[in-house]
């Protein structure tokens, strides 16, 4: 089990844990990410504002890169995306549902941790579980339904697929310090579908058809003049 959850550092005796506190403990995290970054965070600090102690902290969280990577993995649980049977629909959804919590994580947090967890392979795992897969699970599902309906080619690589979309949101962050915009996103997209897709054009049309009869997201579309 991951480290960076809560439960994985409970022990056995003494009085039960109260979830309450987990969550104040993640929320205090988050706050302080928000206001000073990665570097700025100590656990005395998130104990004082959760109202808790570091011996507290510790019996849930190993360590303050531990206690980072749970408090964003509370922030990136996002619900996957409906199957409205449009595959430019769904992706805009899978996407805007991970884009929309992403981006309120600094980039520098973003940045400082993966220069910390980079050396460790447990923590280097956990990293990845935390800020990569979120993103590849939701346009997983949707990049599986669509080669089922036959939008997407039988033959396309999955992974590296989804490896050119987790690129699209995380190398801006890493390395430019800054969030990948809607429209770069849009255009980033279109030019990976261009390549996967059978028949882009009518996947065009069909989300088109669907956005005039009012049963779908209409903010991808606009970026398809």
């Amino acid at each position: 089990m991951s480290m960076s959850t809560p439960s994985s550092n409970a022990t056995s005796a003494g009085r039960p844990r109260d979830p309450q506190l987990d969550q104040a403990i993640l929320a205090a995290t988050l706050e302080l990410l928000d206001e000073a970054g990665y570097q700025e965070l100590s656990l005395d600090a998130v104990a004082r504002r959760a109202g808790t102690s570091r011996p507290a902290i510790y019996r849930r969280w190993p360590g303050r890169v531990h206690l980072g990577l749970a408090a964003i993995r509370s922030r990136l649980e996002a619900p996957l995306p409906p199957d409205t049977g449009c595959t430019l629909c769904d992706l805009d959804e899978s996407f805007r549902l991970f884009l929309v919590t992403y981006r309120l994580i600094r980039p520098d947090v973003l940045s400082a941790l993966l220069a910390e967890c980079a050396t460790t392979p447990e923590l280097r795992a956990q990293y990845l579980e935390t800020l990569i897969e979120p993103a590849r699970r939701a346009v997983g599902h949707t990049i599986d339904r669509a080669v089922t309906r036959g939008d997407l080619r039988a033959d396309l690589d999955r992974e590296l697929f989804l490896d050119m979309v987790g690129a699209l949101v995380h190398y801006l962050a890493l390395f430019a310090d800054r969030h990948i915009s809607d429209a770069e996103a849009a255009n980033a997209i279109e030019t990976l579908l261009r390549g996967a897709a059978i028949d882009y054009d009518a996947l065009v049309a069909h989300s088109r058809a669907m956005e005039e009869a009012g049963e779908s997201n209409p903010a991808h579309h606009r970026s398809h003049p």
